[in-house]
């Protein structure tokens, strides 16, 4: 019980240290960023190995648009 009541005042005192929770807010939104970034990242890369086959393919209209965007990502990555 007593701990109980100590673990409630440290969280009462951490919710009034100002330091403490724009700290924690900035560490939080750098944490999503990345998070976005990566998933962005991870996903965009593998629909274009998806799509690529695609591409090959010759499908009329689908394959121009596809090749486009692959020569466009790949002049990004160089």
């Amino acid at each position: 019980m007593e701990e109980e009541l100590r673990a409630i005042l440290q969280t009462l005192n951490d919710m009034n240290d100002r330091r403490a929770r724009l700290l924690n807010a900035f560490l939080g939104g750098v944490l999503r960023g990345i998070g976005a970034m990566l998933g962005f990242a991870v996903i965009g890369t593998a629909l274009i190995w998806i799509l690529q086959p695609v591409a090959r393919a010759n499908l009329p209209v689908i394959s121009e648009f596809l090749a486009q965007v692959v020569t466009m990502v790949q002049l990004r990555i160089q």
